[in-house]
């Protein structure tokens, strides 16, 4: 029973910075990656930021330099620090775990990021 809670959603103004967190309960088999994706309004779901067993660390180029992915293993949560943000940066962020050899895919019910001009 593995489940994803995001947090650390909310408004900022153009330029500021928010901190994502999600926590993971439950055992997770075979982890392939973590990341998070996010969806803004009438445009489809994207990848944000994701760590692969195997790719290692990629960002989506809108967010390079201005995203930072990290884990904390003891505590079984990824972060997504966002600095810089735009109004472009606007929608629900949701956390995303890959894991078995089938590479399904877990999810959080994702939170809320508004980013106003």
């Amino acid at each position: 029973q593995v489940q994803l809670v995001e947090s650390g959603g909310g408004f900022v103004q153009s330029g500021g910075s928010l901190r994502l967190s999600c926590a993971a309960s439950g055992s997770i088999f075979r982890l392939r990656a973590m990341g998070w994706y996010r969806q803004a309004p009438g445009k489809q779901r994207e990848l944000v930021a994701v760590m692969s067993n195997t790719e290692g660390t990629n960002y989506a180029d809108s967010v390079k330099g201005r995203f930072t992915i990290s884990r904390d293993n003891a505590k079984n949560t990824v972060f997504l620090q966002m600095n810089s943000l735009k109004p472009e940066d606007t929608g629900v962020y949701y956390c995303n775990v890959e894991a078995g050899t089938s590479r399904y895919q877990y999810w959080g019910q994702g939170t809320q990021v508004t980013v106003s001009s």
